[in-house]
């Protein structure tokens, strides 16, 4: 039921058919008598940077979900960003400041890291290989380097992409070293599929699996299929993983601390969601 005194969520992209997070936070506000929904909006890219401010003069606006095309335009319409944000090069979701100041964060890599905590996985030093550095690599690689690792090597074929996102990290992360240039999986203790590879039927794998040990976990973040290519072949060694969808529901108990709300589990938001 929303009703005057409904806190709004502005779920922002173009378009918006696919959208999968009201199907997910809305279920869960109704559980939880929060008085608050997510309403997708959507938003065409010239539109947008005037949009974003007029939306947030809106008296019963609480924050907004920014998804694509317009994660990294958000960025230089705000007053405050995160590290994690100013890392990733991009920003999905805004709140109010005390002041009325656009306050945004990044949560897609969050979302990954906490599903590596609570997996059991050790983050602290570790070393990590990032296939791919657009935004969810960006995004990944940034939470990573928040959460301690010791190493993250970087491969992207879009070599600016990939030199862009690794002179962030050594900006903003010193201590954390970074290397670019092979997608070798060989003696990292987690490696990532961050980019599209496994969305089609017959994508190569982003990495060499022979070269994988049975003790390396595997991430993926395509979502078309729970267990793609990669993960079959991950599962196949004896090496543990995480499906991408775990990065989606993950994040969202961030998304709500974000926005002050009361938080959840991934596992109790998956039990609500009306994904069909």
């Amino acid at each position: 039921m929303i009703t005057g005194t409904t806190k709004l969520i502005a779920h922002l992209g173009y378009p918006t058919e696919a959208f999968k997070a009201p199907l997910i936070y809305n279920p869960y506000f109704q559980q939880a008598g929060i008085d608050a929904v997510v309403v997708p909006m959507g938003c065409k890219p010239a539109d947008y940077p005037s949009f974003l401010k007029l939306v947030f003069r809106l008296s019963n606006i609480h924050g907004a979900l920014i998804t694509m095309p317009h994660k990294v335009t958000t960025m230089r319409l705000l007053d405050r960003t995160s590290t994690n944000a100013k890392v990733a090069g991009a920003c999905n979701a805004v709140r109010l400041g005390p002041e009325g100041e656009l306050i945004g964060d990044m949560f897609d890599g969050e979302g990954f890291v906490r599903g590596l905590l609570r997996k059991g996985r050790q983050v602290t030093g570790a070393s990590v290989l990032i296939a791919g550095a657009g935004g969810v690599g960006s995004a990944i690689a940034a939470s990573l380097a928040n959460a301690g690792v010791g190493r993250i090597a970087l491969f992207d074929p879009e070599d600016a992409s990939m030199m862009s996102l690794g002179e962030r990290l050594r900006t903003h992360y010193p201590n954390v070293h970074v290397t670019t240039g092979s997608n070798n999986p060989d003696g990292f203790d987690i490696v990532v599929n961050a980019t599209p590879l496994g969305m089609q039927k017959n994508d190569p794998l982003p990495f060499d699996v022979a070269r994988l040990s049975s003790s390396t976990f595997v991430g993926e973040v395509v979502m078309k299929e729970q267990m793609t290519p990669l993960l079959q072949a991950a599962k196949a060694l004896g090496c543990d993983y995480q499906v991408g969808t775990d990065m989606l529901f993950e994040q969202i108990p961030a998304y709500l601390e974000f926005f002050g709300f009361p938080t959840t589990t991934a596992e109790h938001l998956r039990s609500l969601a009306k994904l069909g």
